[in-house]
């Protein structure tokens, strides 16, 4: 399971993290974000360099704002504190590594 980040907490959890760091910006009433979490959460179970968080959207809008997301699941890969990688909506496993860039760490 995912952590939960919020404006606080989001600078130290993922921005001055060490590792790669997936955002997942989602909300409680969203069906794609429901549907998309058990694939996040085994890329984060397969993958010990990349840390997998969560971002409610509804309880912390500043942190959507300020990357912009317009519609969710979005997510967001984030590597030495700079967004890397963006992919928006729910989708296969696949499609969804390729999208962020970590299809060919698995290769």
């Amino acid at each position: 399971m995912a952590d939960t980040v919020t404006e606080q907490d989001f600078e130290q959890q993922v921005l001055q993290s060490d590792q790669l760091v997936l955002v997942d910006f989602w909300a409680e009433w969203c069906g794609p974000c429901h549907a998309i979490a058990p694939v996040l959460d085994e890329i984060a179970q397969e993958r010990s360099e990349l840390k997998v968080v969560k971002l409610n959207i509804d309880e912390q809008p500043a942190v959507a704002q300020r990357y912009g997301v317009m519609s969710i699941p979005t997510l967001i890969l984030f590597k030495d504190g700079e967004p890397h990688a963006v992919a928006v909506g729910a989708m296969p496993k696949s499609m969804l590594e390729q999208r962020l860039g970590l299809a060919e760490a698995a290769a």
